[in-house]
C-alpha cells in the first residue's frame, strides 16, 4: 500500500467528493428612491429604518433623534454604527419606532441603522461585524411564573 503524501490522494484515495463552498456575496439592495431599508429589533421594540445619501440628520418618529432620545447615552448607541464606518454625517436617516422603552428602541435602532448601512454599502460588513452590530440581542424579559412574585422570585417565606 502506498503512502499519501497530500489531500489531494487522500481525497482520491477515500473516494470524497469535492465540494467548493464560496463565501456569501452580499450585493447592494437600495430602492428607485437610493434609500437603503432595514429592520431592527432589540427586546419588545422594532425600529424600520431608510437610510439615504445626505448631511447626517437622523429623524425617529417625525422628531430629530436628539429630541426623541434625550439620554445622552441612548444617543451614543445609536451613533455607534455611523462612527465605527466612518460615515458621520454622509446618511440621512429617517425612523419609525414602536413597542418596548427607549432603552429597547434605541437598541433596535442600532441594530436597524448597521444593518441599512450594510445593505447600502456591502463592505462595511467586515467593519460593523466584529462590534456585533449586525447581531440581533435576542435577550428578552422572561415570563412571570404560576406561584411565583416574579418570573423566579418566589414569595416571602414566614414560619408564623
Amino acid at each position: 500500500m502506498a503512502e499519501i503524501q497530500s489531500f489531494e490522494e487522500l481525497g482520491a484515495a477515500v473516494g470524497a467528493v469535492k465540494t467548493v463552498v464560496e463565501a456569501p456575496v452580499h450585493v447592494r439592495k437600495v430602492d428607485a428612491l437610493g434609500r437603503a431599508y432595514a429592520t431592527g429589533k432589540r427586546k419588545n421594540a422594532v425600529a424600520r429604518v431608510w437610510l439615504s445619501r445626505g448631511t447626517g440628520k437622523i429623524t425617529v418618529d417625525g422628531k430629530d433623534f436628539g429630541v426623541y432620545f434625550a439620554r445622552p447615552v441612548l444617543q451614543m448607541l445609536i451613533l455607534q454604527p455611523i462612527l465605527a464606518a466612518a460615515r458621520d454625517g454622509q446618511f440621512d436617516i429617517v425612523a419609525t419606532c414602536e413597542g418596548g422603552g427607549l432603552s429597547g428602541q434605541a437598541g433596535a435602532l442600532r441594530h436597524g441603522i448597521s444593518k441599512a448601512l450594510t445593505y447600502f454599502e456591502p463592505e462595511l460588513r467586515g467593519v460593523l461585524k466584529p462590534y456585533g452590530f449586525l447581531t440581533r440581542d435576542s435577550r428578552v424579559v422572561e415570563r412571570k411564573k404560576y406561584g411565583r412574585r416574579k418570573a423566579r422570585r418566589s414569595f416571602q417565606f414566614s414560619k408564623r
